[in-house]
This record gives structure tokens, sequence and C-alpha cells, in this order.
């Protein structure tokens, strides 16, 4: 108990670290450059008091919980027993036997994007702002199958041992192209989405199940191999939401073009 507590403390300090130069640059330009009182400061110091303690308490819940999980996970779906081989060896064709590691990839990433907070919040605002015009659940939903199909691709990569250049750069290639043909209403807004989706939930797992997988699967080096899960995280949000404004507006086009 002794321990926890300790642990806990020096989250704390080490959050207030991280914290502190936030707000003394908020405090200086509202003082200083500004020249304005500070409204409601009670429930502002209240509001930074909470960010402290809350991240602190999520910083600790990953080393204790979401890190250890997903690591645990890994090594469980890698095991030779597991995958009815003799030994873990890849060869051949044999990089189709770890297809539980696809299927949990796809299935964590859909499910830490649909849940991610920072995506809910430019979720609603995209549905305000377009009066209604972008589905809340529409985006997210759309954001969801884009992380899981990157981060099930990035498990492939791990896999295989491939380099990751060989996926990243083929992919921005086929998101410029995709920008080249979109409509302008959805680029930003696509952009974004490959921005929010890294956050507070997605990253934790992502990261875990790469490093559980470079470390389990013989042949593969966690620093060369394990790092790269949140590129594909990134990068395939962007596809898909472009890919899901043009089909719409394709068939958009489709259903008023014989009315017109």
């Amino acid at each position: 108990m002794t321990e926890r507590l300790l642990s806990l403390g020096v989250s704390i300090l080490s959050t207030i670290g991280d914290v502190l130069p936030i707000v003394g640059i908020l405090l200086g330009f509202q003082l200083l450059v500004l020249r304005r009182s500070i409204p409601n400061l009670k429930g502002v110091l209240l509001g930074f008091l909470l960010v402290l303690l809350g991240l602190a308490f999520f910083l600790e819940g990953l080393e204790r919980a979401l890190f250890p999980l997903g690591r645990l996970m890994a090594e469980q779906l890698t095991a030779p027993e597991f995958l009815g081989t003799a030994d873990g060896g890849i060869g051949g064709e044999s990089w189709m036997t770890y297809g539980w590691v696809y299927l949990f990839a796809f299935t964590i990433g859909f499910s830490t994007t649909i849940a991610e907070p920072s995506l809910i919040a430019v979720a609603i605002k995209a549905h305000q702002v377009s009066a209604g015009a972008i589905s809340t659940w529409g985006l997210r939903i759309t954001v969801a199958i884009g992380v899981a199909v990157g981060i099930t691709l990035g498990a492939y990569r791990i896999v295989t041992g491939t380099p990751l250049h060989y996926y990243i750069i083929p992919g921005y290639i086929l998101v410029l192209l995709q920008t080249w043909h979109a409509p302008r209403t959805i680029i930003a807004l696509a952009y974004d989405s490959g921005g929010v989706t890294t956050s507070t939930v997605t990253v934790p797992l992502v990261v875990a199940l790469g490093l559980g997988l470079s470390s389990n699967i013989p042949g593969r080096n966690p620093l060369l191999d394990g790092f790269g899960l949140i590129a594909f995280a990134s990068l395939f949000p962007i596809m898909t939401v472009i890919a899901y404004a043009q089909l719409s507006t394709f068939f958009t086009r489709r259903k008023s073009g014989p009315a017109s």
C-alpha cells in the first residue's frame, strides 16, 4: 500500500511539473499581455486541480493496468501453445497462423477509437458546425474503421518484419491523391480525425500491443519493430473519412442525376 501511494505521489509531482509551464503561459498572457483579470478564478483553479489529479491517476493507471494488459494479450496471442505450432518461428506462409493477432488488433483499434474522448468531442463539434450534415456516430465509426484497419496492417508488419516505410509512404501518396479529388469541406476534418485518434485511450493499448508483439515474436526487435502502430492509426482514418465523403458525394450525385 505504501509503495502504491509513493508511486501515486511521484506521478502527481511529475504531472505538476508538466502542467506548470502551461499554466504559466496562460496566466502570463492573461495578466501581462491582455492585462485583464481572470474571470471565475476559483472555478479555474479548481479546474486545474482536477486536471492535475486526473492526469496523475491516468498515468498511474497506464503503468498498472493498460500497459501490462496490452503486453499480456500480445504474449498470450503469440504463444506457440496457443498458435498450435511447435516453435514460434516465422517462415513461408506462417504469418497466416497469427490470425487471432490480426483479429485482436482490429477489435482493439475499433473499440478504443469509439471510446476516444478527443474523437467524441470533434465529432460533436463537426455535427454542430455542419448543421447535422455530418453524423456524430457516422464520423466516429468511419474513423474507428480506419484505425482498426491501420492497426491490423501494422500488426501484420510486425509479424512479417517488413520495413515501416513500405506502408507509410504509399499510404500518404494515396492520401494526397484522395485529397486532390475530395470535397473541400471534408479535407480539414479528415486530417484532424487522424490526429485525434492518437490520444488518451488508443495510444497506451496500441503501444503496449506493438511492444508486446515485437518482444514475443522470434526475430523481432522491440525498438525497430515495436513502434510504428501509432503511425498507422493516424494515417488510415484520413483515408476512410475522405473515402466516406467521396462515396457520399458520388451516390448523392447519382441519385439526383436523373431528376436534373
